[in-house]
C-alpha cells in the first residue's frame, strides 16, 4: 500500500449515487436544507471522504508486507509514532492516535515503510481499537514467523471525548504481546523504554 490515498474503497465508488442520496436525506432528517448553498455538495464531499477513510475494505492488510527479506538480525526492530485514523464502528465517530510496533526477527525482516502501510490497511475501516491492535500483532506474526511481536495502540475517540462522558484529552492504550516477549518481562521493559524515548 504505497499510501492511503492510493487506495480507494471500490464499493463506495460503485454506489457513490445511492451514498450521496442517503447523505442527502440523512442532511434532511437531522434538519437541515439539503439544497441550502454551503450544502450543496456535502452529499459529493462526503462520498469522496469515505472512499479514503474505508480503503482498508480494499486490500488484505496482510498483502501490503509485501516481500520480505532474508537478514539475519535477530535483534529488536521499532517502528514508533505512526499516526493513524479510523472510525468507531459502535458511533461511527472518528478515533485517532499513534501505533508502536516491536518485533524479534527470525531470518524474515520487512521493509520500515510496510509497517506504516499495514496500521493504515487495518485502521481504515469500521473498527475498534482492541481489534486494530491484535490485527496487527497476529498478521505480523503470521507473514514474519517472528521470535515475538509487541505492539502497543494509544487512541483518542471522538465517541467517548465529543459525546456520552465527555472526557477531552482522555487516551485509550491497548497491547498485544506474543512470544518471546510474553515470556520475558526485560524484553517488554526494553520495547516500552525505547518507545517512549
Amino acid at each position: 500500500m504505497a499510501g492511503v490515498k492510493e487506495y480507494a474503497n471500490r464499493h463506495v465508488q460503485e454506489n457513490r449515487a445511492e451514498l450521496e442520496r442517503i447523505v442527502r436525506e440523512m442532511l434532511r432528517l437531522i434538519g437541515e436544507d439539503p439544497d441550502r448553498e454551503g450544502l450543496l455538495e456535502t452529499p459529493a464531499r462526503v462520498v469522496r471522504m469515505f472512499e479514503e477513510i474505508f480503503a482498508g475494505y480494499s486490500v488484505d492488510p496482510g498483502d501490503v508486507l509485501g516481500v520480505t527479506f532474508d537478514e539475519q538480525h535477530e535483534e529488536l526492530v521499532i517502528v514508533k509514532d505512526i499516526v493513524y485514523y479510523s472510525q468507531c464502528e459502535h458511533h461511527l465517530a472518528p478515533f485517532f492516535g499513534k501505533v508502536h510496533i516491536g518485533y524479534l526477527p527470525s531470518g524474515k525482516i520487512v521493509g520500515l515503510s510496510k509497517l506504516a502501510r499495514l496500521v493504515d490497511a487495518v485502521t481504515r475501516r469500521l473498527q475498534v481499537q482492541e481489534r486494530i491492535t491484535s490485527q496487527i500483532a497476529d498478521i505480523l506474526e503470521e507473514r514474519l514467523h517472528p521470535h515475538g511481536v509487541m505492539v502497543v495502540v494509544e487512541g483518542e475517540h471522538l465517541c467517548m471525548c465529543a459525546r456520552g462522558v465527555k472526557k477531552p484529552g482522555s487516551k485509550t492504550v491497548t497491547s498485544a504481546i506474543r512470544g518471546e516477549f510474553r515470556e520475558s518481562a526485560a524484553l517488554r521493559d526494553e520495547f516500552l523504554r525505547l518507545i517512549r524515548m
